[in-house]
Order: structure tokens, then C-alpha cells, then sequence
């Protein structure tokens, strides 16, 4: 298996790049639903959801807890909860997070790295003065440093 590939129809990746625009100026995320295969990650489905870094800001240490919206993001526990049942039940899993860098690079900041998952996919969208630009995938190596992963159209 290459778990250094995501696989996503290009509607998906719209729904992701329409979500990180309409956000501007602050961050969206969102849960990426698929599988484990041979080739990699497949997405099956995308699930924006609310920007909760201003109720869940408390629950990060110290310099994070200033953050804003605009430059951070959480997804709430209970909507990963509800995904991770609604994953279950079609058989599928939670295999990635999205989220957009409004006016900033599509790279991982130290934030994104600290709080990432070894097994999931992080798709960033680089929103430049409110259009959707730059996207890119990356996961984590063992040593929980990213690696590029790369983006491929499902035809």
C-alpha cells in the first residue's frame, strides 16, 4: 500500500476549496471520509464542519490559547464523535482532516503538526486575499514530522 497518496474525485476537492472560501478571512476545517487501499487513501466523502477554536481554545496550552479563528482551527469532540459513527456505519473511516491557512502558505504550521495524527490525512487550502489557491496534502512520518503526500484525481 502507498499511504503517501490521497485519491479524490475533483468535486470533492471543490467542496473542500468552496468551504476554505466562503470562511475567508478565518480558517475552516472539515472531516475527509474513505479508506485504506492498495493505492493509498481514497476519499468517499467530505464533511465540513464549524471552526470551534473559540470554544475549544481552553483545552490548548499556553501561546495557542490567544489564537483566533483566523489562524487556528478545532473541530468540536462531538461532531468527531458523530463522523466517526457515520463512518462506521457505511463501512468507511475518518482518514483525513482539511483545513484552510486564510492569507498563508498550504504548509502545516507547528500548531497543525503538534496536534496531528499519524494515520490521517491533512489537506490544506491556501486562501489568498479570499480566493482558494494553493492545496496540498500531508501526513505524518513516524518521527511526527509531515511528508508531502500526493493529491490524485479520481477519474
Amino acid at each position: 500500500m502507498n499511504s503517501w497518496i490521497i485519491n479524490i474525485l475533483p468535486q470533492d476537492l471543490q467542496i473542500i476549496c468552496n468551504h476554505a472560501e466562503s470562511t475567508y478571512p478565518e480558517e475552516c476545517c472539515g472531516l475527509i471520509l474513505g479508506y485504506l487501499g492498495r493505492d493509498g487513501k481514497t476519499v468517499i466523502d467530505i464533511i465540513p464542519t464549524e471552526n470551534a477554536w473559540n470554544t475549544q481554545a481552553e483545552d490548548f496550552p499556553g501561546e495557542y490559547k490567544v489564537q483566533t479563528t483566523r489562524s487556528r482551527y478545532a473541530i468540536a469532540p462531538q461532531v468527531m464523535l458523530q463522523a466517526q459513527k457515520t463512518a462506521r456505519e457505511r463501512s468507511l473511516n475518518i482518514i483525513g482532516i482539511y483545513h484552510s491557512h486564510p492569507d498563508n502558505s498550504a504548509t502545516p504550521s507547528e500548531c497543525d503538526r503538534l496536534y496531528a495524527w499519524e494515520e490521517y490525512s491533512y489537506i490544506i487550502v491556501s486562501v489568498q486575499n479570499g480566493k482558494a489557491t494553493t492545496v496540498k496534502s500531508w501526513t505524518l512520518d513516524h518521527h511526527h514530522q509531515f511528508q508531502p503526500e500526493s493529491i490524485e484525481n479520481i477519474t
